[in-house]
């Protein structure tokens, strides 16, 4: 080959290699299909991720990409070091869109609290957003997690932890069989008219989690997943078994075995009242199975030891 088309040729392989090696170390482009049936994507794993709800602030912990979330909505309290980070709104459904996308996310992770006005309102702003349906289901909290981790270059971990979930609810359906006593429960959400509290209907995870194991939810027959039941339907049912999910808010065991009439019922007779942690059942992530298998020790420990 003549000299001149041997240094010719040789910056010409010298940028090709580079744009080989560029292109061999750039990361694939993601796509995927979110709950409102709309074709997202991202050229990357999001590196720098706005979360909208609680429950996906939680889900982004989970698979490992707590470091790339760099906002969070005004609920998301979990796990802790999430408080630190700067909050974009929600309370009341209220929003700062300003101030999310001064946080240039290259993705904002919506849920089932948020309306499809408000991601239109956060795509005219030019910015890259995917919903999460609310799962009604395991296999739907298994499809949410799957797809968290591959958003965010988490495939690995997400799998092995949807992997580690399926083992400890398969633990707790081989249990369910020897349960030989199904008891009525009252799950409490919110008493600030003791007179009218507000109790887990159909609907709600917390239903399908205390019906899972054969035992009756009595707010079961209301309208709404989310209801206000009266104090004298609690007292007719009689409860064997109460929660209190609204302890966060000073309910105490003491004073709803104060409230007027309910010493008759047998979750107050025989002292079956408890404290509960309700972010676990109301916020769709793996602490979901935390909840599943509290509630199992609480109400069968003979069972579940």
């Amino acid at each position: 080959m003549p000299k001149f088309r041997l240094h010719f040729a040789l910056p010409l392989l010298a940028t090709l290699g580079l744009l080989l090696a560029a292109c061999a170390s750039a990361p694939a482009a993601i796509t995927l299909t979110d709950g409102l049936n709309r074709t997202v994507t991202l050229h990357g794993p999001a590196q720098r991720i706005v979360s909208l709800a609680p429950s996906n602030t939680e889900l982004l912990y989970e698979v490992g990409a707590g470091a790339q979330v760099v906002g969070r909505d005004d609920f998301s309290n979990f796990p802790a070091e999430v408080k630190a980070l700067p909050s974009v709104g929600g309370s009341m459904g209220n929003y700062n869109l300003a101030a999310i996308a001064a946080l240039k996310p290259d993705l904002v992770l919506a849920a089932g609290i948020n309306t499809p006005a408000e991601v239109k309102s956060l795509e005219a702003l030019g910015l890259t957003v995917f919903y999460l349906n609310n799962p009604l289901h395991m296999d739907g909290l298994y499809q949410n997690l799957q797809s968290v981790g591959t958003l965010t270059g988490k495939t690995v971990q997400a799998a092995a932890l949807i992997q580690s979930l399926q083992v400890r609810i398969k633990a707790i359906e081989d249990k369910v069989p020897l349960i030989t006593t199904h008891y009525k429960v009252y799950y409490e959400l919110d008493a600030t008219d003791p007179l009218r509290p507000y109790t887990a209907g159909p609907g709600s995870y917390i239903n399908i989690l205390l019906t899972t194991a054969g035992d009756q939810n009595i707010g079961a027959a209301l309208s709404s997943p989310y209801a206000s039941i009266s104090s004298d339907e609690v007292i007719k049912l009689n409860p064997d078994f109460i929660l209190l999910g609204d302890a966060p808010y000073g309910v105490t065991i003491d004073s709803l075995m104060q409230r007027p009439g309910w010493s008759v019922i047998n979750a107050v007779k025989n002292k079956h009242v408890y404290l509960f942690d309700d972010d676990t059942v109301s916020r769709p992530t793996a602490r979901i199975v935390d909840a599943i298998e509290m509630l199992a020790k609480i109400l069968h420990p003979d069972v579940f030891k």
